[in-house]
């Protein structure tokens, strides 16, 4: 399907009404230019909030949440009441959206243990309740987008069976970019995108292949939470995404309407 964009934004990038208002119109904007949106949204702060508030302690491994029962259900809850805060947004700004879990396009699978990277220590995770994509309805995707809907879509997958999985919002946007066979996955962070220092923002580098981030992760200049964001960029070039693009949320000149123009923005990633 042609002209389909997967657009992924988390609590650091944009937060409140006055972000989401100004992301909403940009937007309505590219989807008056002739583009299809995919909206996939997380919400770490927002959860990692909620959990210190119940007198719960948030974890993190190698910048990817561990998840029990307990953090799941808050989890659910932060998102979905993102999720209305963002379709009340897109429906202000005359963008018709309908907002939903990532079960209702997708089937998730339980991420197996793995090995990371710890403080130069090899460790191996167990994140819990938390999943990965292994199929992604696209027919009920489409049906919605050739209706004039924009999906707007919160990572709380299931697997087979019907269990809920806690997914990263950025593995959720990649799996459903693949999927989907979108013209370009776009994640929106808080800075501008790759950094050769992240000090400086005019460090920024404007195209890399997956070989060149293999090599900056091992320099180190990718690194913490950056580094789940990139991998979910790979998967999503490995199964057929043409180009995945970092932009910055922040950035009050446009997030995302320079990319229907061809203006560089951000950081491309091919394979």
């Amino acid at each position: 399907m042609e002209g389909i964009y997967v657009l992924k934004f988390g609590g650091n990038a944009i937060r409140g009404k006055e972000d989401l208002m100004r992301l909403s119109n940009e937007i309505a904007q590219i989807i008056r230019d002739g583009a299809k949106i995919i909206l996939v949204h997380g919400g770490g702060p927002e959860i990692s909030a909620e959990m210190e508030k119940r007198g719960m302690q948030p974890k993190k491994v190698g910048g990817v949440r561990v998840t029990d029962a307990e953090g799941l259900e808050v989890a659910e809850i932060v998102l979905q009441r993102l999720n209305n805060d963002v379709v009340k947004c897109l429906e202000e700004a005359s963008v018709k959206a309908i907002g939903s879990a990532g079960s209702v396009f997708t089937v998730c699978r339980k991420k197996a243990p793995y090995t990371v990277l710890e403080d130069g220590k090899e460790i191996t995770v167990d994140l819990g309740l938390v999943g990965e994509v292994s199929e992604v309805n696209t027919e009920s995707l489409e049906d919605l987008l050739n209706a004039g809907v924009t999906p707007v879509i919160y990572p709380i997958g299931a697997d087979a069976e019907g269990h809920k999985l806690n997914v990263n919002a950025d593995t959720m946007a990649a799996g459903i970019a693949a999927g989907i066979r979108c013209k370009e996955l776009i994640t929106i962070t808080d800075v501008p995108g790759i950094l050769m220092d992240v000090n400086d923002p005019g460090s920024k580098i404007n195209k890399l292949t997956l070989a060149e981030v293999d090599e900056l992760i091992k320099k180190g200049v990718i690194s913490g939470g950056m580094i789940p964001k990139v991998e979910a960029c790979r998967n999503a070039l490995n199964a057929g995404v043409q180009t995945v693009r970092m932009v910055n949320g922040k950035d009050k000149r446009s997030i995302v309407t320079d990319l229907m123009k061809n203006v560089p923005h951000g950081t491309i990633i091919v394979k």
